[in-house]
């Protein structure tokens, strides 16, 4: 017997961060996460061209299908490579079979011409028809007519913001700065510093891995009013292993809980992006109900349909090379390391 289900949704993403595995130790070794960012992930965005993203993407939405995953929510970020950007990683995750939501995060960190580039590239990518977001890295990195200007933006395309909020110490000042800006389509990613009883609008984004990874803090989310949507950061495309992680933690605080809570959380994702419910994934294990995922590793999917489309058989990829895709990927690593 094997158990059917939608395919499911990765809420909170970085497909360009999929070719940092193996990169050069940085300068210096990091000791806080403002340190982390500086050192690693905004060296590591900078060096980042076309090719690379392309083949970053595709590497991370066949590793995504690989465990079930036929959605990706992306915040993207490359520096010296903003145009078209956005279409780079919407055509490789269409070519894999893998449906995306993207968005471009901009920040003040390479002057206001970078984040104004940032802020046109989402606008380039939305009007055309691309599925999306205006993406913010964080407000401590925004002016506040950044914030403004996105915020801004979101409103007059109708779609929301997608924005990591109190990942760590230095954006709890994330609340005020937003006041008044949020609406209920925003996705706030991390929220580990928000107060409980903050005023913000939006998802919650819960990204357990990444958070014990960077040493911020454990989120607690089921303390929010709000909704919340299980991520991986970055940190590949197992949603189910997000999942599990999630119940853990919050086992590890609360030691009542079951993995429902959790499971509420991975479902928070099909509201992100309704489609996915229209996918099918039949996995190897049944039941595929929280008490027993959160039990049992190892559990990948066998067939998924994509939009009436096979696009994994067997677990195996339907519509692409899995060795080219990984052997390319390679490559552009390489490429990607060097200018470290």
């Amino acid at each position: 017997m094997s158990a059917i289900t939608p395919g499911l949704v990765c809420a909170h993403h970085h497909l360009y961060s999929t070719l940092a595995r193996g990169m050069p130790a940085p300068p210096k070794v990091p000791t806080d996460f403002a340190e982390i960012l500086e050192q690693v992930w905004w060296r590591l965005d900078a060096a980042l061209d076309l090719e690379m993203i392309r083949w970053s993407a595709m590497l991370g939405a066949l590793e995504a299908l690989e465990n079930g995953t036929t959605a990706i929510v992306d915040h993207h970020e490359s520096p010296n490579a903003i145009e078209g950007s956005l279409d780079v990683i919407a055509e490789a995750c269409a070519e894999v079979g893998v449906r995306s939501v993207l968005a471009y995060g901009i920040t003040d960190r390479h002057g206001p011409e970078g984040a104004r580039q940032g802020l046109a590239e989402n606008e380039r990518f939305l009007r055309a028809g691309g599925r999306g977001l205006v993406g913010v890295h964080a407000a401590f990195t925004c002016s506040d007519a950044s914030l403004h200007a996105a915020a801004g933006l979101a409103d007059d395309l109708g779609v929301g913001v997608h924005v990591h909020v109190c990942e760590g110490p230095r954006d709890v000042d994330a609340p005020r700065r937003f006041a008044g800006l949020t609406r209920d389509d925003w996705l706030l990613a991390h929220c580990v510093h928000l107060p409980t009883d903050h005023d913000l609008r939006g998802t919650i984004l819960h990204n357990p891995m990444s958070n014990l990874n960077n040493a911020v803090g454990y989120a607690n989310p089921a303390r929010f009013a709000n909704p919340v949507a299980l991520g991986t950061d970055g940190i590949g495309g197992n949603v189910l292993e997000a999942f599990r992680l999630a119940y853990v933690l919050q086992r590890s605080v609360d030691v009542t809980c079951s993995p429902e809570t959790a499971w509420s959380w991975l479902a928070t994702g099909w509201d992100l992006v309704p489609e996915a419910r229209d996918d099918e994934v039949t996995w190897s294990y049944d039941p595929l109900d929280p008490w027993h995922v959160a039990f049992t590793p190892g559990i990948r999917p066998l067939r998924i349909v994509v939009d009436g489309v096979v696009v994994l058989d067997d677990g195996l990829p339907t519509r692409v090379d899995g060795t080219e895709i990984r052997a390319r990927a390679r490559e552009q690593a390489a490429r990607l390391h060097a200018r470290l």
